[in-house]
């Protein structure tokens, strides 16, 4: 059992809504952490699987997984997979009780943060959004970074509980200040990944040994996360480690949109986004997001 498995508060009755390659490993931290935890996913069977691994119950509805459940945790694909969980008669607010709160790890727009906020304050619920940063890895190990938009008696409430699959565990702002932090790390995340795209296509054609080339400048100005975790298999063609292009295209979208209604200038972002777009027409839908190099050559 890793630290981040061991119990950090007061053992929670807890829902999980939606089992993918996030939500699936995060359940699977707050069961270790000793919280008795009910999952609902789309497709039953992933739902059995984690019950078969991890204890706790599986529901066929997001209802009747939230009945009973001091925070309900969510990570979905995006606005409308959201609402669909949340909303409706089988949706998770329907089966909540006042005073509890609904926690949204899917990465989706402010607006609709805001939006079921709004919506869980009228029925006496907490509402915090809280995309997470560190991809399938981060889920596995347990040390995501999430950022978090809403109440601040709320996000106390949550975090000692969150930091059972967290390495930091924030409060960003208001509602809604969650996703738009998070849509500032995917603005970052696509500049680097199309700059060390671009150095390892520059320095190949060079016929450098890029490899060595790497160890180098990431002990200088050059370093980053995307260098240390991505540049050698880049170099070695490999392009299996998590997020998908798919999925960043989404959360590039994302960021478009908000950046038309906030003003903000994004060139570089733009430019990537179609990047992407082009690496999809390769066939590279499920490829990592470091895959952008293989438009180079």
């Amino acid at each position: 059992m890793t630290s981040s498995e061991l119990p950090t508060t007061t053992p929670r009755h807890l829902a999980f809504i939606g089992l993918g390659v996030m939500g699936y490993p995060m359940a699977g931290h707050l069961a270790r952490a000793g919280h008795q935890v009910t999952v609902y996913n789309r497709t039953p069977a992933k739902a059995d699987a984690w019950v078969a691994e991890f204890g706790g119950a599986a529901k066929p509805t997001p209802r009747e997984a939230a009945t009973g459940a001091d925070i309900v945790f969510c990570c979905v694909g995006n606005d409308d997979d959201l609402r669909s969980v949340v909303l409706g008669t089988d949706g998770a607010f329907a089966g909540m009780q006042p005073g509890s709160i609904f926690v949204d790890h899917t990465t989706a727009s402010a607006d609709v943060a805001r939006e079921l906020y709004g919506v869980a304050r009228n029925l006496g619920l907490s509402f915090v959004d809280a995309p997470v940063s560190g991809g399938q890895a981060g889920a596995q190990n347990g040390a995501l970074t999430v950022m978090c938009g809403g109440d601040a008696p709320a996000f106390e409430a949550v975090k000692p509980v969150a930091m059972a699959f967290s390495r930091a565990f924030t409060l960003m702002g208001e509602s809604g200040a969650g996703q738009l932090t998070k849509m500032v790390n995917q603005i970052c995340i696509a500049g680097l990944v199309q700059g060390l795209s671009e150095a390892i296509a520059f320095g190949q054609k060079a016929g450098l040994d890029m490899n060595q080339v790497l160890e180098v400048i990431g002990k200088g100005a050059a370093q980053s996360w995307q260098l240390d975790n991505r540049g050698k298999t880049m170099v070695a063609d490999k392009f299996d480690f998590g997020f998908a292009v798919d999925w960043m295209r989404k959360d590039l979208g994302l960021v478009l949109e908000e950046a038309k209604r906030n003003g903000a200038r994004l060139p570089v972002t733009a430019l990537v986004d179609q990047f992407y777009a082009d690496v999809q027409a390769m066939g590279g839908n499920r490829l990592d997001t470091s895959s952008l190099i293989k438009r180079l050559k």
